[in-house]
């Protein structure tokens, strides 16, 4: 059997694969959004006096891609959680560096970690100062997000379970 190609298809062919194999993956946040990065995020949620709402994604996330076209195309979530929250994102997988609100420098992965973001999408509500009121993993519809910025907004998540707001939201 005759091979084709040679060394000039290896030439070109070899070197291109070789970059493409090495380029970086980002995953990216939805489009029409100011996420921010971390540490930004705090400090303005702090200024404005707002919570945050963090967004772990990652690259190749076919969950986090259906949110981010499906859900965070809806204008009406997209001025909900603007108006509400200080949108943050960050890469579950990603070595970008942020510093905490104690000053401790990391890494996305290992905040990934810390929070528990081991699957993505993963939409964490924070406190202005880092504490975690609430998790959300997985895909979420428009009124998935409706539902659970009436429990944060509404401070509910102060005095009862959210498994037990979204039933009595149902009725």
């Amino acid at each position: 059997m005759k091979r084709r190609g040679g060394p000039f298809r290896i030439a070109v062919l070899l070197p291109l694969g070789l970059a493409l194999g090495a380029a970086p993956a980002l995953a990216d946040p939805p489009q029409g959004y100011d996420f921010l990065p971390y540490d930004q995020g705090l400090k303005q949620a702090r200024a404005e006096h707002k919570k945050v709402l963090l967004y772990f994604g990652r690259y190749g996330c076919g969950f986090c891609q259906k949110t981010n076209e499906e859900t965070f195309s809806d204008p009406e979530l997209k001025r909900r959680l603007t108006d509400h929250y200080v949108l943050v994102y960050a890469d579950a997988e990603g070595a970008d560096r942020l510093t905490l609100p104690s000053g401790e420098r990391i890494t996305e992965r290992e905040l990934g970690s810390r929070l528990n973001a081991f699957a993505t999408p993963l939409f964490v509500f924070l406190s202005a100062a880092g504490k975690v009121l609430f998790r959300a993993p997985g895909y979420k519809t428009v009124k998935q997000f409706e539902r659970m910025d009436r429990y944060i907004h509404s401070g509910a998540y102060r005095h009862e379970s959210y498994s037990k707001f979204a039933k009595g939201a149902q009725s």
